[in-house]
């Protein structure tokens, strides 16, 4: 019998239009940009080159492909119909070819969600936290997933300046899950992002159920770097148990980020082994989604904590036994 002690629960299993996504395991949703000026360069994908990209994902263990159009941060306006005419398309033939392969977007704008899941795609990844609150309502009436993030109250497209989250006074729990059973109240003044993010992202999920979205389909994302200093983000991977603990599918989006690179002093090309160890922390304490420019790197971390923490054993044990 596996030795569970010290081993975080498991996170909450993601499902998509019903169908239950990599059960038992956690899930790799792979970046596939649409974008020209994207901030990694090398994920940058046009025209017939995006579906090449698709099809390595796929081939790399992807379980998810994440389609967008605009660029997360600064750079040139991109209407609505500009950003449809770069995502839809591959959407439309993404649902052809691998009709296997669940299909997420990420926007924040409704008439491209609306778009986008009447052609097939199975989660709307709203990285700009509800900015437009109609997406919970596009997907609940096409049965799609949603993802809930946090950014600390900025628009979309823009970078955080000196971004502060107060600690709650001593007689303010903080939120669900800040606190497990019989611990003391943090003193920590970083827990002050962390109730911020608890209490967001718990409001969001609550307003996606209430608007229909299956609770299963409703993902958390603490959206590192949106909104927040290195430290912050350093200190939600820390405690990716609390997010767990909202009792939704976490989604971690750590893939290069500033956060990766400032912590180690490397440009974004090389910050692969960063974002993997944030990501085995992460992993080790239930998130359920990793979204990753790097799918096949990714798939092997998630698969060695897994095995590690006693959810799956060795693909094969030979070693002393023969």
């Amino acid at each position: 019998m596996t030795d569970r002690v010290g081993v975080p629960p498991a996170g909450a299993g993601l499902r998509l239009r019903g169908r239950a996504v990599a059960p038992g395991r956690a899930a790799v949703m792979a970046v596939v940009n649409r974008t020209p000026d994207s901030f990694y360069p090398a994920a940058r994908s046009t025209g017939s080159t995006a579906l090449r990209a698709v099809e390595q994902a796929v081939a790399d263990g992807a379980d998810l492909v994440d389609i967008g159009g605009v660029r997360a941060g600064r750079g040139p306006a991109v209407t609505p119909a500009e950003e449809i005419a770069r995502v839809l398309p591959l959407v439309e033939q993404v649902r052809r070819e691998f009709p296997e392969v669940l299909i997420s977007v990420d926007t924040w704008r409704s008439e491209v969600a609306d778009v986008v899941a009447a052609a097939g795609a199975d989660l709307l990844n709203d990285t700009w936290a509800g900015h437009d609150p109609r997406v919970v309502e596009v997907a609940a009436a096409h049965g799609a997933g949603v993802v809930c993030s946090h950014t600390g109250g900025l628009p979309p497209r823009t970078d955080p300046l000196r971004p502060a989250y107060p600690l709650a006074a001593p007689d303010d729990d903080g939120g669900p899950g800040l606190h497990g059973a019989g611990e003391r109240p943090s003193v920590d003044p970083l827990d002050g992002v962390l109730q911020d993010v608890l209490r967001t992202l718990t409001a969001a999920a609550r307003r996606a159920v209430d608007a229909g979205v299956h609770p299963r389909s409703v993902l958390v994302d603490p959206t590192h770097d949106f909104g927040k200093t290195t430290w912050h983000s350093l200190h939600l991977t820390r405690r990716t148990d609390r997010l767990v603990a909202l009792g939704f599918p976490v989604l971690m989006a750590l893939s290069r980020k500033d956060f990766v690179g400032e912590s180690l002093d490397l440009p974004v090309e090389e910050r692969l082994e960063g974002t993997l160890a944030a990501t085995a922390v992460a992993a080790w304490s239930g998130a359920s989604v990793f979204r990753t420019h790097d799918v096949r790197a990714t798939r092997r971390v998630l698969e060695m904590v897994a095995v590690l923490r006693g959810d799956r054993p060795p693909a094969r044990v030979a070693r002393g036994l023969a």
